[in-house]
């Protein structure tokens, strides 16, 4: 069967997931928008430095949840030459929200902005086509529409995950407004195995491989029913025993911050961030050959970046995300600045699991451009 075009309406939760015995299940989630805005703001509380956080507007009225971070002055400002911005994307199925241990350091010497991807948290959440290549074009416009209606000349870019894959092809596409692009454990850079297989033979003599972890429980999980549902479709059939869910299966997202938070803040973001209907994972569904792999692996276009952008790609040591793809870019850009760390102690959330090493990396790159 063709795929729908651009234009067609993407179907609800019930017409997408279920057959019509569902339809009366999404007043049975134990979830609004405010209650994802109530637990957010509960997280924020948590910021010391200036926040302004606002919706941006983009042309075509879709609104990014957005985070302004400053430094909070307790004198008189000393006149300083304007530091470049730091823009941090999240991943798959996150929001602002997880970067809590992050904001306020990295925001100590120069602007930081955070927002909700199109199609996730609190952001506009509009029909996705199941085209991959328009649905990826979606994510990035509404990107550089942001930019320019928050104003920002150029930036350094930070993305996790869904958010590194997307960053780089917003910078393939603006490289002038990219100063430095940094990649925290990206999604969508390796082909399939049997692709390459197939079109490179065996390992050359000397190739260096990093073994891959075993996939996590939720990420089986996830992966038993992508096939046929959206991705996190099993959060939304579950009802009032989502939450429950969460935590059953993200048990680490409560260890990471358990010392911000004694009780379940953070699963209940998580929750609430993806019990809404689904909007950004029907696009990633249709980015995504199956789970872990692209059908447009970012490998085959990383040499459209230019050579005068700087790369920097953090990993996880434990992460389930496969590093050697690290390897293989600093391979294809050797005529290009790029740099390839492995941080010890930390899966794939790298931010959160080894938070004082990821700041001081992203701190010291952030300088270097300055």
């Amino acid at each position: 069967m063709d795929p729908a075009p651009a234009t067609a309406p993407v179907p609800n939760d019930c017409e997408t997931e279920s057959s019509s015995v569902w339809r009366w299940w999404p007043s049975w989630r134990p979830t609004s928008m405010s209650l994802l805005k109530s637990t957010e703001a509960k997280i924020l509380a948590c910021i010391q430095n200036d926040l302004w956080a606002r919706f941006v507007t983009l042309s075509n009225q879709d609104r990014i949840w957005t985070l302004t971070l400053t430094k909070k002055m307790v004198r008189k400002p000393v006149e300083q030459v304007p530091k470049t911005p730091l823009v941090m994307v999240h991943g798959f199925g996150g929001g602002v929200g997880l970067w809590i241990r992050n904001l306020d350091v990295l925001s100590r010497s120069r602007p930081v902005y955070a927002f909700d991807l199109l199609g996730f948290g609190r952001s506009s959440r509009p029909p996705f086509p199941t085209d991959p290549v328009q649905a990826e074009e979606q994510f990035v416009n509404s990107i550089e529409q942001w930019r320019e209606s928050v104003g920002l000349e150029n930036m350094i870019l930070l993305g996790h995950s869904l958010g590194g894959y997307l960053a780089t092809s917003y910078a393939i596409q603006y490289p002038s407004r990219v100063s430095h692009l940094i990649l925290v454990d990206p999604w969508g850079f390796p082909e399939r195995p049997q692709a390459e297989a197939e079109s490179q033979g065996s390992p050359g003599q000397g190739a260096e491989v990093v073994k891959r972890p075993p996939l996590p429980r939720w990420v089986k999980a996830v992966a038993a029913v992508v096939s046929f549902f959206n991705p996190l479709a099993v959060i939304r059939a579950a009802g009032p025993w989502g939450p429950g869910l969460v935590n059953r299966f993200r048990p680490d997202f409560r260890r990471k911050f358990e010392d911000l938070f004694d009780d379940d803040t953070m699963t209940q973001y998580i929750y609430h961030c993806n019990a809404q209907n689904p909007s950004g994972e029907v696009g990633f569904r249709a980015m995504s050959e199956s789970l872990g792999w692209a059908k447009r692996p970012m490998l085959q276009r990383v040499d459209q970046l230019p050579r005068s952008m700087p790369l920097t790609m953090l990993y996880g040591a434990r992460s389930w995300v496969d590093s050697s793809s690290g390897i293989k870019v600093a391979h294809i850009r050797s005529q290009a600045y790029t740099k390839v760390l492995l941080v010890n102690e930390a899966s794939h959330h790298v931010y959160a699991d080894q938070p004082e090493e990821f700041n001081k990396v992203v701190e010291n790159i952030c300088n270097s451009v300055d």
